[in-house]
């Protein structure tokens, strides 16, 4: 296996050119990280909680598929749910309850200071070479606001108390940002990777002044964040960005984006339009990935390659990898990066 280097994943955020191609993936599923842990993620478990272990699966994986890094959730940290928001797909309307003042004073905001951030310790001794850890949080601002109300109550609320909208996403914001903000000094982190999805196929989920109002301006404050600790800033965002790349790349300041489908903006766009300015990230989109050959997918992924040199640019899918991908699609794509 090559020397694992997370400057390799500086560079393509700071738009040089990395040692050699570098894989980013934003998550992969548990039977491909599973299958490809050591053995050192299973063993000393003994008094260990289910998400430290968990995590050991997924950064002994990352390892040994070799990526530079590997990305993660720290802890149980979360914003309580119904239990339709566990299942594997529900409509976004399927909110906790809130949907005025009188819900709102019921609901009960978990701390993130209450959940313990010592994994990162236990995880930073499986770390080999110069590999890094990067942490995303348990959903987004726009996600969990969403989640904990609902899509089109969400949408009721911005006309009927609009005051109450700006206190859920301060709410939620800050304790997501507190949480970033207990794990952006160690040692082991190399990069904040913010997971909020914001769009449809065509549009925005929420009028572009709207976002701007109520979450891009913590979206800019969590790439500060992590910008005040030397580290870079990265955006994971489903939908369509193209109204809205101004404010990731101007105004948020983003390092990298990640997630991009062949219906919205192909990735070779993407590169084309945005890619002098922002870290491209991943884009070989999933459904490509499902349905194309290996031969194809390879030639893809070598495409792209040799169309960016891997200036700013890192090879991966658009948007995860789950445990519907064959592996030797996967496999296509990925080991492209190894040649």
């Amino acid at each position: 296996m090559r020397y694992l280097n997370f400057n390799n994943l500086l560079k393509v955020l700071d738009k040089k050119k990395p040692e050699h191609s570098t894989l980013f993936e934003f998550s992969m599923c548990n039977e491909l990280l599973t299958k490809w842990a050591g053995e050192e993620a299973f063993a000393n478990n003994d008094g260990l909680d289910e998400k430290t272990i968990e995590n050991k699966i997924i950064v002994s994986g990352y390892k040994n598929l070799g990526y530079d890094y590997a990305n993660i959730v720290i802890n149980n940290f979360t914003f309580k749910k119904s239990e339709h928001n566990k299942k594997e797909t529900i409509s976004i309307n399927e909110g906790e309850g809130i949907w005025d003042r009188e819900s709102y004073k019921q609901y009960n905001f978990n701390n993130p200071d209450n959940y313990s951030y010592k994994g990162l310790d236990i995880l930073s001794d499986l770390l080999i070479d110069n590999m890094k850890l990067t942490i995303y949080s348990p959903g987004g601002l726009l996600e969990n606001v969403i989640a904990i109300v609902g899509y089109e109550n969400l949408c009721m609320m911005l006309f009927d108390d609009e005051a109450l909208v700006a206190e859920l996403f301060d709410e939620v914001g800050a304790r997501l940002y507190r949480y970033y903000e207990n794990c952006i000094k160690h040692k082991s982190i190399g990069a904040l990777v913010a997971n909020d999805d914001w769009g449809f196929k065509t549009q925005t989920m929420l009028p572009p002044e709207i976002l701007r109002k109520y979450v891009f301006p913590w979206h800019k404050k969590l790439a500060y964040l992590a910008h005040s600790n030397n580290k870079p800033a990265i955006l994971h965002s489903c939908g369509y960005p193209c109204e809205i790349m101004e404010d990731i790349i101007e105004n948020m300041k983003y390092d990298g984006k990640h997630s991009y489908e062949d219906s919205i903006v192909r990735v070779e766009k993407a590169y084309s339009l945005w890619g002098k300015r922002i870290a491209i990230l991943g884009g070989i989109d999933l459904n490509f990935l499902c349905t194309k050959t290996p031969v194809e997918i390879g030639l893809r992924a070598k495409g792209l390659l040799e169309l960016t040199k891997s200036v700013g640019y890192a090879l991966g899918s658009g948007n995860s990898i789950p445990y519907y991908i064959p592996q030797e699609n996967y496999n296509a794509m990925r080991e492209m990066a190894f040649i």
